[in-house]
């Protein structure tokens, strides 16, 4: 049995980072949200386009990846079967990936896009109602499961196919820094950078879903909204998370998974047939019209002229989250991926993340759009006055059975928030253990560790300064991994570039002259394996 060893510099430093960016958020409150603020609008209006950029390169080269000779390589070095089922498989990633952070937003981010469109389109409009709803699942659809399978590819192959022993978003860099990357200066900073954009974007996540829940709670129990019962929630949350990652991933992260891809069925399905059924397909429809006639100007337009600042508040924002999140779901994705192709993973990613996301908002959002066309609500106004959180509630109540939805919803959310928080406590207590072998989990008290510091950082941030500190948050740590990003792609291409056609052929035990299926996986002979 392998021993899991912590390493101790890194852990030792991450931890001493956390304190150092905790105290101030604790004991000053206003001087850290000025500052953090400040930082924020410097990255957002000098360096934005940078992201935008990012975001077109990160599709055109997983597109060749995909579609390449490289598409056939084996996650494995042995014809090994894929360790979970495509469900279950598809359930983790899935809910790893997204959390409870989409369903808040996909049943009201289409108001701001509403009063506040793009493109100078006249507010409230038609075709702002159209944009509107094409906007959300633009933003967390194709280009955001790029972002999400880029690491996990650039990680997953040196991982399995080379034997390199560590599980972490420096294992992509082994091309360029050597098969020890792990261990050298720049792989201990490229894993430091990780952990932290990881600690900031799930904690900030988790401080946007605990006021959602709680005021659905609110809503439940007839009473009003508060920091203490948002607290009382987190808890919660925490307490559920701990538990899952304590019985791994397996029996924990899986089940929750498996179950919170049944719950959101269920939900789903519901919404669709007590709502408005025919308004919500003819929308859902004509919003992947809107999106696809769209979507080269969506994805590069920077609004140069009139700097009303939507992209910066919207689109780079939504790119800062996904690119925060990478790494670290690369590290996870990377763990239930053994024995699939690298074809399979990365179009598997972008099919099961972008149809799951786009489910919810063509259901919910749809929904909720309904309410305000048809005068039952109007959720535009309720998230003025109430704000987006007691607004969600709302929406869930104007449905039939309004007090069974509402408690099924909460539990989705609860169950959300718990597989992304397991998932990423498992990926910072494998990114800080000092070799962890294919198969292998790190140990629980490490795993338990890191999921009681991911639930004191949004408690923080809350108390802070809410949704602002949050959108500030995620740029201020996702803009590091930019320059890693691009590192991850140009270790990769090396990498891959090693071996030629006809050695990958004999190497993944195929005669040259067979007529077989080639299911090609490559091994190199001279780095020895850790499996």
């Amino acid at each position: 049995m392998q021993k899991l060893r912590v390493d101790r510099v890194l852990f030792g430093v991450a931890v001493t980072l956390i304190v150092t960016i905790c105290l101030p958020l604790g004991l000053m409150p206003e001087k850290s949200n000025l500052f953090i603020s400040e930082f924020y609008s410097w990255i957002s209006n000098n360096l934005s386009v940078f992201y935008q950029l990012f975001g077109i390169f990160t599709i055109i080269y997983l597109a060749w990846l995909a579609l390449s000779r490289h598409g056939h390589i084996r996650l494995s070095q042995t014809n090994e079967k894929p360790e979970f089922s495509n469900f279950a498989w598809g359930g983790m990633l899935f809910c790893a990936g997204t959390g409870a952070s989409l369903l808040v937003w996909a049943g009201i981010e289409w108001t701001g896009y509403y009063i506040a469109p793009p493109f100078g389109i006249e507010p409230r409009s038609t075709q702002a109602i159209e944009i509107a709803s094409a906007y959300g699942p633009f933003h967390w659809g194709i280009t955001a499961w790029c972002f999400y399978a880029l690491p996990t590819i650039a990680i997953a192959y040196p991982f399995y196919t080379k034997g390199i022993p560590y599980l972490r978003a420096s294992t992509a860099l082994h091309s360029i820094l050597g098969p020890n990357a792990a261990n050298s200066v720049t792989g201990r900073l490229v894993d430091l950078l990780a952990m932290l954009a990881l600690l900031g974007g799930a904690g900030s996540s988790l401080g946007m879903i605990a006021p959602t829940i709680a005021a659905c709670v609110a809503e439940l129990l007839g009473i009003e909204t508060s920091f203490t019962l948002q607290l009382v929630i987190m808890l919660v949350c925490i307490a559920l998370f701990s538990a899952s990652v304590y019985m791994g991933i397996g029996k924990g992260i899986k089940r929750l998974s498996e179950l919170n891809v049944i719950l959101s069925l269920v939900l789903l399905t519901f919404i669709l047939v007590a709502g408005p059924t025919l308004f919500i397909l003819k929308s859902s429809l004509n919003t992947v019209g809107v999106m696809a006639e769209n979507f080269i100007r969506m994805m590069t337009w920077t609004d140069p002229v009139e700097k009303t600042g939507f992209v910066e508040t919207w689109t780079v924002f939504y790119w800062a989250w996904w690119i925060a999140f990478a790494p670290p779901i690369g590290v996870f994705v990377t763990r239930i991926s053994r024995g699939r192709t690298i074809r399979q993973v990365v179009l598997s990613m972008i099919l099961f993340g972008t149809l799951g996301s786009w489910a919810f908002y063509f259901v919910i959002g749809n929904y909720s759009l309904s309410l305000e066309l048809n005068s039952i609500m109007s959720v535009t106004e309720s998230k003025v006055a109430n704000g987006m959180y007691v607004t969600i509630a709302n929406i869930f109540a104007t449905l039939p059975f309004s007090s069974l939805v509402l408690v099924v919803f909460t539990l989705v959310c609860i169950i959300s928030v718990a597989t992304t928080y397991d998932s990423a406590s498992y990926t910072l207590a494998s990114t800080a253990t000092k070799e962890l072998t294919a198969g292998s989990s790190p140990a629980r008290w490490h795993r338990l560790f890191w999921a009681g510091i991911l639930g004191i950082l949004p408690i923080l941030m809350m108390y802070v300064g809410g949704l602002e500190i949050i959108r500030s948050g995620f740029l201020i740590a996702s803009f590091p991994l930019l320059f890693v990003g691009v590192a991850m792609v140009v270790a990769l291409t090396k990498s891959l570039n090693e071996i030629p056609i006809r050695a990958a052929s004999n190497l993944a035990g195929i005669h040259p002259n067979s007529n077989a299926k080639p299911a090609i996986q490559y091994r190199e002979d001279n780095i020895s394996g850790g499996q």
